[in-house]
């Protein structure tokens, strides 16, 4: 599926009409649909426009919404497999989300939400959590004050 398509599905599957996605792209809405026939091509500061105005990450718009279903459906329902796309840590969030969907959800809404300092303050935590998750061969008594340590009974 070409990107003019694609985006076209992101801002259906969005609920937008192109004359909103247009208005706060400050775009006419003919250069939209024009973008969507696939008649224009976008330069990246175009493309990161319409992935915010879409609350979505940019590599998103080179895949179908529908390959993203894993992350919002139901996981008693069947979900199939899991689609190949042009971004390979996007597949393997789908992947890792059938092991523990809760917390790909969420981080999924996080960043969805465009949150500048809910972003930040999400990959500060999440940079720290991957840093003692390294360090979690280290015995609790042999850790430098200051680390996180577990709750006394």
């Amino acid at each position: 599926m070409a990107l003019g398509e694609q985006v076209q599905a992101w801002r259906v599957s969005r609920g937008r009409s192109v004359d909103d996605l247009a208005t706060e792209l400050s775009l006419l809405p003919q250069v939209l649909e024009e973008i969507e026939a696939g008649k224009i091509d976008l330069h990246l500061s175009r493309l990161e426009a319409l992935a915010s105005a879409l609350k979505i990450p940019p590599a998103w718009l080179f895949s179908h919404p529908n390959s993203f279903r894993t992350l919002f459906d139901d996981p008693e329902e069947d979900t199939g497999s899991i689609p190949a796309g042009p971004d390979p840590v996007t597949e393997r969030i789908l992947a890792g989300s059938q092991m523990n969907r809760s917390l790909y959800v969420l981080l999924t809404a996080i960043i969805q939400s465009g949150e500048p300092k809910l972003l930040r303050a999400a990959e500060v935590n999440l940079r720290s959590l991957v840093k003692q998750a390294k360090q979690s061969t280290i015995p609790w008594e042999n850790r430098p004050s200051g680390h996180f340590e577990p709750p006394s009974d």
